[in-house]
């Protein structure tokens, strides 16, 4: 299992970034992906879980609203779309393959195999 995070970079608030999540050596069609963060200093936290087979997602409360979740089966990707973008989001991005999503889930950031992060940081 190998997971990939990228897409990361410096952006101004109120910008927008997109995150990819690539797999290999899997298909992303048999597992659920959790992102999740973590910025210097502080607790992992959840951000968003994208749930297979079913498609449904979850997202963190500090989200809601701004991030959106999906999946390409075609490029074996997920994505997370952010938007209005806040400094307290710069962190970096993980993701990760769990069994199932649901909001305990992300909630609690519960994740199994995660690869490389990706560095987002939001400037003033």
């Amino acid at each position: 299992v190998q997971l990939q995070a990228s897409g990361g970079g410096l952006v101004q608030t109120g910008g927008s970034l997109r995150l990819s999540c690539a797999a290999s050596r899997f298909t992303l069609d048999y597992y659920s992906i959790l992102w999740f963060r973590q910025a210097p200093g502080k607790e992992r936290e959840g951000v968003s879980c994208f749930n297979s087979p079913d498609g449904s997602t979850y997202y963190g409360e500090s989200v809601k609203g701004r991030f959106t979740i999906s999946r390409n089966n075609a490029k074996n990707t997920v994505y997370l779309q952010m938007n209005s973008l806040k400094p307290e989001d710069t962190a970096v991005y993980y993701c990760a393959a769990a069994l199932a999503c649901s909001q305990s889930i992300v909630d609690t950031a519960t994740a199994g195999y995660w690869g490389q992060g990706t560095q987002v940081t939001v400037s003033s």
